[in-house]
């Protein structure tokens, strides 16, 4: 059993695993280096903490300040250092990814596993220059956590089994099942999604159809329960601008070439739900 996880990045995906994590009695640090994120990511996890289980019924029902308490929030990196798992969420950049690694390799104990919830990144490439490549690995988690019964799993050339096993007994504790994939840029998910949602926007961009006239498509004729644009609104334009363009340089294939609308809405900080404009506007809840 995990007692007490780190999560590094307090951004929308690092809140969202903390909110689960505590939601089912683990331990968490969160790491930062914007107090004012940290501020916003408490604020978010006792909104997901409260709401969950009237959104989800399956969540489990936790008293807010019970779950907090559960929780350090700190800028502090070296309070990793005592966690039994890592997971990182900072931003799809495999640089800045890559420090996060060699800093963790030096403060936590060899047989602590870190796991990159990277949408589009190589998890080999990640595992590069560090002394245990066989301890890190992918999980994809998707948005809303809480709400996801399911992770996407990469395993890179290097990770080992016991990392496998170890993952997929954390996921157990957080009631969710792991999927096993392979380790090419984009995995399944994003490889597959983000051209659903980047042909959406050339859609658009066309003036074949609005935005609306699109997602209603999508739901009422194909059952789905969010269309593609609001998907791209709830992960986050700039999120979605990023892994098309690490797509597109890791395949050199022009069909993930991103629309310039997208270009142009990310520019004006149209970012989707978490800027309030995106496809559509968003009031704060």
């Amino acid at each position: 059993m995990f007692e007490r996880v780190g999560v590094i990045g307090a951004g929308t995906m690092g809140s969202g695993v903390a909110a689960d994590l505590t939601l089912h009695g683990i331990g968490v640090v969160l790491v930062d280096i914007d107090a004012s994120r940290l501020a916003k990511a408490r604020s978010e996890i006792a909104k997901t903490v409260r709401f969950a289980p009237i959104v989800y019924p399956k969540a489990p029902k936790v008293p807010v300040q019970e779950a907090l308490g559960r929780i350090v929030f700190t800028q502090e990196f070296s309070a990793i250092g005592d966690c039994d798992f890592v997971i990182e969420n900072v931003t799809e950049n495999a640089a800045i990814k890559k420090e996060v690694y060699r800093k963790l390799d030096a403060l936590c104990r060899l047989d602590v596993c870190f796991s990159a919830n990277t949408s589009c990144l190589s998890i080999t490439e990640l595992a590069r220059g560090i002394r245990r490549p066989e301890r890190i690995v992918g999980m994809h988690f998707m948005n809303p956590v809480f709400a996801k019964p399911v992770v996407e799993l990469m395993r890179g050339v290097h990770t080992s089994d016991d990392t496998v096993r170890r993952c997929e007994d954390l996921l157990r504790q957080m009631t969710k099942e792991a999927i096993v994939v392979g380790d090419m840029p984009g995995f399944v998910s994003n490889r597959i999604s983000h051209l659903f949602m980047n042909e959406a926007m050339w859609v658009v961009h066309d003036g074949v159809a609005t935005v609306s006239q699109v997602d209603q498509i999508f739901k009422k004729c194909f059952g789905h329960a969010m269309g593609p644009l609001e998907t791209a609104d709830l992960i986050g334009l700039d999120v979605v601008m990023d892994s098309l363009d690490v797509l597109y340089a890791s395949y050199q294939d022009p069909k993930f070439r991103r629309c310039p609308l997208l270009k142009s809405m990310v520019d004006s900080d149209r970012l989707g739900r978490k800027s309030g404009k995106g496809f559509y506007e968003y009031q704060e809840e």
